[in-house]
């Protein structure tokens, strides 16, 4: 393998344990047991499995049954809705091609993630919200009529929110806003800037940074970091994705939590272990474990 894609190495392990609040087990290399260990070898002791389709939701209810360390969240991506009612020709996900199903498919859909979010070891339903990155404006009601849905089914089964929130921001608040936010909700992959961290703050909403917050551009999201409350403040990998510097476009994995979370430590201006106990206390507090 060459430097470029081979797995980073382990980093120092935390001395307090942490969680990895959202990452996506079934798209990265190796058994489910071998990252729990590896990632347990550095002190992150607990991982959120997300779900972004149907076949993703049930794997990780049926993985956080089978491993007390992992909780699972369920839901239909933002993207995957337009292609379950509008079809998806090019079969970009991993279901390949799909012809439209139209509202009556997502109906369908929806009732399976509404059964998975009923499951104890289910923790959250998400990752639900807008993407306007990937999505013409062709699937925006699509995207917006999941969004409530899911916001709906996580309220009523008392699970937390996690939200997807590419290029929506306005949207995405304004949504929250209507349908009236679920007691937990986590800005997931958060990608605000630190004038809307003060409105997630303002709201109660808890913004979980990922391994983009090391890269040499991102300002924004530091200086989101340094205005979001400490007791709002969750971490992730959205591993195979977002690798932190100095790893970045490797392969991300749950062991890889240590490196963002220095980095965070660094622009807070706190010692490692204080934030990590912080972040471990958030985590288990939004996802109620």
């Amino acid at each position: 393998m060459s430097s470029k894609s081979a797995p980073p190495p382990l980093p120092e392990p935390l001395r307090v344990a942490v969680a990895d609040s959202h990452t996506h087990l079934d798209m990265q290399e190796g058994t489910v047991e071998e990252a729990l260990a590896r990632a347990a070898a550095v002190g992150v002791e607990t991982v959120v499995q997300v779900g972004c389709d149907i076949k993703g939701s049930r794997w990780a209810a049926e993985t956080a049954a089978a491993h007390g360390s992992v909780h699972a969240a369920v839901a239909l991506h933002p993207n995957e809705a337009p292609r379950i009612v509008l079809g998806d020709p090019d079969g970009w996900s991993r279901q390949g091609a799909r012809e439209a199903g139209g509202d009556s498919a997502l109906d369908d859909a929806l009732g399976e993630i509404d059964r998975l979010a009923a499951l104890g070891q289910v923790k959250a339903v998400g990752e639900t919200g807008l993407d306007y990155f990937r999505t013409g404006p062709d699937g925006i009601a699509a995207q917006e009529r999941s969004f409530r849905a899911h916001i709906e089914i996580a309220k009523r089964h008392g699970k937390a929110l996690v939200i997807h929130d590419r290029e929506a921001h306005a949207d995405v608040l304004r949504i929250l806003a209507e349908e009236g936010a679920p007691e937990r909700t986590v800005f997931h992959c958060y990608s605000g800037d630190a004038e809307m961290a003060q409105v997630c703050a303002a709201n109660g909403y808890f913004m979980s940074f990922a391994g983009n917050v090391t890269f040499k551009n991102a300002q924004p999201l530091r200086d989101a970091l340094a205005v979001a409350p400490r007791e709002l403040v969750l971490v992730e990998t959205d591993a195979p994705f977002l690798t932190p510097a100095p790893y970045r476009g490797r392969p991300n994995a749950p062991y890889l939590i240590p490196v963002t979370l220095r980095a965070m430590a660094q622009v807070l201006g706190l010692d490692e272990d204080t934030l990590a106990a912080a972040i471990s206390a958030n985590t288990a507090a939004a996802f109620d474990y």
